[in-house]
Order: structure tokens, then C-alpha cells, then sequence
């Protein structure tokens, strides 16, 4: 069992930075595949980014590329998103998300991971 707590939200005008954090219980979760979801108000929840367990794999989400970097650190059970160039469409509560196995051509579906957290919320301003 994974318990996830995500933390780093806020607000922050358009082209600031924010850096989520997602910490995880549980001895096991340096293996499990991790990824960061999003949801916008009365839009559904769409994958952002993901990271295998060892970090060698790493996929974004077409709009956020080149301005979201994932990251783990096993050694502090913890996931990290760090976004730049923040637009106001960036707003949503981000969700981080984990299973024990990596998802294959599933990655970018909710369906590909068990455990949730209750997710943290981020305001971009205009």
C-alpha cells in the first residue's frame, strides 16, 4: 500500500515557476512508476508527465513540454514537478499518481495507476 501527499501548489502569475512535491509511504515505492495528472475546473483529468522507477523513462504531455521537468529522488520516497513559464491554462488541481508497474502505451491513462493523492492546487494569473 502507497499513500501519496502532494504539496507545492499556490499562486503565481503567468511565466512564474512552481515546483510540486509528491511523497510517498511505503518501503516499495522507489519501484513504482509515478506520474503527475491534472484537472481543470469542469474539464476532465488529463496525464501530464510520468517517470519510470528508475527514471529512465520519462514522458510529457504535448503542452507541457519543455516547460515541466519530473523528477524522482527514491532515497526521499518524493516526485517533484517543476514547472516554468506558467500560462494561465496551467491552472488545475495537479494529482500525483503511482503504480507498481510501468504502464507501457498505457502511461498517459488514469487507468494505468492505483494509488492517488488528494492532489494540490495551481492558480496561474494573466
Amino acid at each position: 500500500q502507497v499513500q501519496l501527499v502532494e504539496s507545492g501548489g499556490g499562486l503565481v502569475q503567468a511565466g512564474g515557476s512552481l515546483r510540486l512535491s509528491c511523497v510517498a509511504s511505503g518501503r516499495t515505492f522507489s519501484t513504482y512508476t509515478v506520474a503527475w495528472f491534472r484537472q481543470a475546473p469542469g474539464k476532465e483529468r488529463e496525464f501530464v508527465a510520468t517517470i519510470s522507477w528508475t527514471g529512465g523513462r520519462i514522458y510529457y504531455a504535448d503542452p507541457v513540454k519543455g516547460r515541466f521537468t519530473i523528477s524522482r529522488d527514491n532515497a526521499k520516497n518524493t516526485v517533484s514537478l517543476q514547472m516554468i513559464n506558467l500560462k494561465p491554462e496551467d491552472t488545475a488541481n495537479y494529482y500525483c499518481a503511482a503504480d507498481p508497474k510501468w504502464g507501457g502505451s498505457t502511461y498517459s491513462s488514469r487507468s494505468a495507476y492505483d494509488y492517488w493523492g488528494q492532489g494540490t492546487r495551481v492558480t496561474v494569473s494573466s
